[in-house]
This record gives C-alpha cells, sequence and structure tokens, in this order.
C-alpha cells in the first residue's frame, strides 16, 4: 500500500539530520493535540499500513529513507545522519501516534515515558546526539506536565496503588515509588546524558563564552526534575542532581535568566528544607533579583521563602518590599510575627503559629510552619532578655562591676508570658480569666469544681497504668535550669555575649565598659549569623563564574561530601619529605 505522507515525512526527517537542526526536529516531532492536519492524515496511514506488530516493517522503511550517519563525512563536510538509536526512536514515535488513546491518561503516561526512554538513548551518541536534545526537552516538559496531572486526579492512578499493594504483600515492602517519581526518574537520566557530555574543550564552554553540546541541556533537564521531586515531595532524591552539578557543570551564569532563576530557585527550597537558612536565603535573593518584574507569580514564590529565610537569621522584610504586587497579602502573614520576635512576646509567637490559628493552614502549605517554629523561638527568647535587660538590669556604673540581667526576673516574665499563651488571646486581658494580668490565678478559680456532665477520663494503655504523666490541665512552667540552659544556648550561638553566674543566678554582659551593656551584650541577630557563614558565601550546588576544578576534581580546588580525591600521584604513608 501507498504510503505517501510517511514517505514525505521521512524524507523531511532525512534533510534535517543532514543539516543537524535540532530545533526543526523538535517542531516535527510534535505529539500534544491539536496536531495539524497532515498529522491526522499521517496517523491513518500508519493504521492501515503498519499496524501493531509490523515494527520490524516500519523500522525498513525508517533505515531505506533515512541516510546512514557517516562519521568520516562527518569530519570532511558537517553533514550528518540518522543511527541506529534513532531509527529505534522514531519507529517509538510512529507507534505512540498509531496507538495513544487521549483518553486513557494513565497508559498514554506509560507510552510517553516509553518513547522518552527511546529518546534519551538517541541522545547518547556523541556526535549527532545533541540534535535530538530540543527533542528530549520538548518530550520531557510533557510527560510532567502529565505526570502532574495525573498526581492532582488521584482516582485515576488508585489502580496502580492497588495493584502495588497486592505484589508487595507478603514480602517487606520498601519506599513506594509514585507515578510523578518514575517520570522524574526517566527525566534525570536525560540530565545525566547532557551533564556527561565529553566532546569539546574540558570545561564545556566555547570560545564565545557559551556551553557547549549537550551541556546546554543540563538545567533544562534538572528543573524538570527538581519540579517533580518538589511536587511529590521526594527532596532528598535532589541532592544526587545538586552534587553532580556542583563538580560537572559549567558556571551557572552561561544559562539564560530563565533556567538561572528556576534554577536557584529550587537549590534555596532544597536548602531551606534542610535547615541551611543563610545559603538558603543567598539563592533565593539572587533568583528573585534576576526574576523579571513581569513574572509576578514566580516571583511571589520565591518572594515567600527569601522572607521566611530571612526572617530565620534576623532579617525582617521592609515595608516596601510587602508593598510590591508580588507581596500582596504577605503582610498579614508575616508582620504580626516579626513584632512578636522584636518585643520577646513568647505568648503572641505562640498564638500566631498555632495550628488553630487562621494563618496555620497557609503556613503548612508552603512547609514553613515548623522551621518559623522551631528556628524563630530563639530569638523570641533574645529579645525578651534584651526587654528584661532594658527593665530592670544592671547597666552598669563608674565602679568596676559589669552589666548584669537577674535571672529570676526573666524567670517571672516568662512564666506570666506562658500562662497567657495557654489563655485564648480574647482573654489575655480580661480579669475574669482564671490568670489576672500579673500571671496569678484568681481567687475565684478555687471554687471551681468538677461537675457530673464533665467528659469520662481519656483511655489509658494497660501498660501505663501507674505511670506518672503529665497533667494536660496544668502543664509545668519554665524553671531556673531550663531558663539557664537556654541562655547558655543563646551564649553558645553568639546571640548573647558574656556568661552565667550559676550561684547568684545572673548573666553578666562582657565589654560593656567599651560598647554599651545593650550593644555588647546583645549583638545583632544577622551580623552575627552572616559572620560566621564566613566572607566567601559558597552555596553547595551552585556553581559561580571563576570557580573551575582543582586539583583534586572538586569545583574552586575544594574537597567536600560526594566528590573523587585523585591519588594517582600520592607518595607512600610514611616516606620523607621532598
Amino acid at each position: 500500500m501507498s504510503t505517501p505522507t510517511i514517505d514525505l515525512f521521512l524524507s523531511e526527517i532525512a534533510q534535517i539530520l543532514l543539516t543537524k537542526d535540532g530545533s526543526k526536529l523538535q517542531s516535527y516531532l510534535i505529539l500534544e493535540p491539536p496536531l495539524p492536519p497532515q498529522y491526522t492524515v499521517l496517523t491513518t496511514e500508519l493504521r492501515q499500513s503498519y499496524p501493531a506488530g509490523t515494527e520490524a516493517q516500519l523500522e525498513g522503511k525508517c533505515k531505506s529513507l533515512l541516510p546512514e550517519y557517516d562519521e568520516e563525512r562527518v569530519e570532511g563536510d558537517g553533514e550528518g545522519g540518522s543511527w541506529t538509536a534513532f531509527v529505534t526512536f522514531l519507529v517509538s514515535y510512529f507507534a505512540f501516534l498509531r496507538d495513544v488513546d487521549a483518553g486513557r491518561l494513565v497508559e498514554t503516561h506509560d507510552q510517553l515515558k516509553s518513547l522518552l526512554n527511546q529518546c534519551i538513548l538517541a541522545l547518547s551518541d556523541a556526535s549527532m546526539g545533541v540534535v535530538v536534545l530540543p527533542t528530549v526537552v520538548s518530550l520531557s516538559r510533557t510527560l510532567a506536565r502529565l505526570a502532574i496531572g495525573l498526581d492532582k486526579r488521584p482516582e485515576l492512578v488508585a489502580h496502580l496503588t492497588r495493584r502495588e499493594s497486592t505484589m508487595v504483600a507478603g514480602e517487606e515492602a520498601g519506599e513506594r515509588v509514585t507515578l510523578v517519581e518514575s517520570s522524574a526518574n526517566v527525566i534525570r537520566e536525560g540530565f545525566k546524558k547532557c551533564l556527561s557530555e565529553r566532546s569539546g574543550a574540558a570545561s564545556g564552554i566555547t570560545a564565545d563564552g557559551k556551553p557547549e553540546g549537550r551541556r546546554i541541556g543540563i538545567y533544562l533537564m534538572s528543573n524538570l526534575c527538581l519540579k517533580l521531586f518538589f511536587h511529590c515531595r521526594k527532596i532528598r532524591n535532589a541532592e544526587q542532581i545538586f552534587g553532580n552539578i556542583y563538580q560537572q557543570s559549567p558556571p551557572l551564569a552561561l544559562y539564560p535568566a530563565s533556567q538561572r532563576v528556576t534554577y536557584l530557585y529550587y537549590l534555596g527550597r532544597y536548602l531551606f528544607s534542610n535547615n541551611h537558612f543563610y545559603r538558603a536565603q543567598l539563592a533565593l535573593q539572587s533568583a528573585y533579583t534576576q526574576c523579571h518584574a513581569r513574572c509576578p507569580k514566580q516571583r511571589r514564590r520565591i518572594l515567600i521563602y527569601l522572607i521566611t529565610s530571612n526572617i530565620i537569621v534576623g532579617r525582617f522584610p521592609s515595608p516596601s518590599l510587602l508593598r510590591r504586587p508580588e507581596a500582596e497579602g504577605l503582610a498579614d502573614k508575616f508582620l504580626p510575627l516579626c513584632h512578636a520576635i522584636a518585643k520577646g512576646d513568647l505568648a503572641t509567637f505562640k498564638h500566631l503559629l498555632d495550628l488553630d490559628h487562621s494563618n496555620a493552614d497557609w503556613f503548612i502549605s508552603k512547609r514553613i510552619l515548623l522551621q518559623l517554629r522551631n528556628r524563630c523561638e530563639v530569638l523570641v527568647w533574645r529579645s525578651l532578655a534584651r526587654k528584661t535587660f532594658i527593665l530592670s538590669g544592671f547597666h552598669g556604673d563608674t565602679s568596676k562591676k559589669a552589666a548584669t540581667l537577674n535571672i529570676a526576673d526573666l524567670l517571672t516574665l516568662a512564666t506570666f508570658l506562658e500562662k497567657r499563651a495557654r489563655l485564648p488571646p480574647d482573654q489575655w486581658t480580661d480579669s475574669k480569666t482564671h490568670f489576672n494580668n500579673s500571671g496569678r490565678q484568681h481567687t475565684n478559680a478555687i471554687f471551681i469544681r468538677p461537675t457530673d456532665r464533665d467528659p469520662a477520663p481519656p483511655y489509658t494503655d494497660p501498660d501505663l497504668q501507674g505511670a506518672v504523666l503529665p497533667s494536660s490541665s496544668n502543664p509545668t512552667l519554665i524553671t531556673t535550669p531550663e531558663l539557664e540552659s537556654i541562655l547558655a544556648s543563646l551564649i553558645d550561638q553568639g546571640l548573647l555575649r558574656g556568661y552565667i553566674s550559676h550561684k547568684w543566678l545572673r548573666f553578666a554582659i562582657l565589654g560593656s565598659k567599651v560598647r554599651g551593656a545593650l550593644a555588647a551584650g546583645f549583638p545583632n541577630v544577622w551580623a552575627t549569623i552572616s559572620a560566621g557563614a564566613g566572607a566567601d558565601e559558597e552555596v553547595p550546588g551552585w556553581v559561580r563564574s571563576g570557580q573551575g576544578k582543582g586539583a583534586y576534581g572538586a569545583v574552586g580546588g575544594k574537597a567536600g561530601p560526594g566528590m573523587v580525591v585523585k591519588l594517582s600521584g600520592a607518595r607512600p604513608a610514611g616516606a620523607p619529605p621532598l
């Protein structure tokens, strides 16, 4: 049977391969509807002349019309041709057009994943692989969109979960690989092919300062992988991507702004999730600065984590920043928290980050609630100690006595705030509550007795019968040893400067005669943390301009986790010095 449309399509592909025009090849190998009318004719010819099971004949058709790749000819006049892996991919592409059913999304996803696998194999060719790079990127984007779309419709993939549960029945089940994660793993193979490019200069950079060969796709592919890993919350899988890029990639500055911004956003998110907040704000700040003002949605995503990281390291957002279009509504979320931290208001701080607060769902959806809770409480205690010192501390005089803070005064104020935190905010100033404004229990509380309508006591496990359990109705308040431990931790972190006299229960400030008690005893949080980070501000995973591979195979000449140390020139242990 005559197949004029297939013949014409293959002849045009052949011309594209001869000119090695990757962008044009990608414009021909399209999948997403709506497809042009000629692709409908092409699909009809495939179903009539090459039905399922005739892939061998279809492969022979492709080989007969595509020029074979000749390495000597390539070196001579620069012409290219087809290679075995490309022909196999092209057969898979035709089979996809012939068999795909847009109404069966899960099966379409599996077919598309298989097609992308074949395309990545074609990408492996040292000389001609770069021609299919735009096609690999296009297929990867399509697969990522389809995987995320399916993940948002769990009823379509429920049978996959049930099937996996049946397969592991009676066996020790490992961590389940989700549909999104499996897609990311396929795309990651394409990323590895781009990163392992060995042709051209050793630096991977052309004479005009651009990435060479398949290295062009390093950040395009890595960003797609990171998008999927973060979507399915498998952030740990991103560690390998950042480590490989840090060791082998050309500088990030050589790539387009869109790729730089996306990569730095995910790098900042990764560092944030691993509690490296100072490094996270460096990456996020660069991403926010480079993100175009015409992209408010992207700038807002970056800004949320940038503000959170900076609050944790002691820098609060300015009013001008919160007035920007992309920051709409963020002032209501973050400013009350900043005020509570600055004032040392422990009760308000705990209320703002309570699970019952109106902003709790938003903080949880952004995955920043626990970081704000755990990391910012340290700053609240520092501010509380500072406020107590201003109110009742000994600021020093003409004698040689050091400025001191009475720990008992701090304990009184902390106890009052903890008692207040256990009440609803509308009762904080109500004299009819069990605790009045002085923090002491109201006299009427002694007349309150349980009634018959009180709920039954909670269930207690038989193994715990007779055990002494903490009372939820009257939890213990902070004690002097606990408060001393908090102050010692603040001193160790550099947020307080001085020492604790356990005998006299006082915090003594060092250097108050020279710099003043407040400046000496309560150093600026941001200045302390940034000074501890060092002057180079190196961020693992971020290859900056001027960083090259050092003597040990590491970026910038510094060895680190996962890096290869070459010992070929090492001398035996115990050998005399040269």
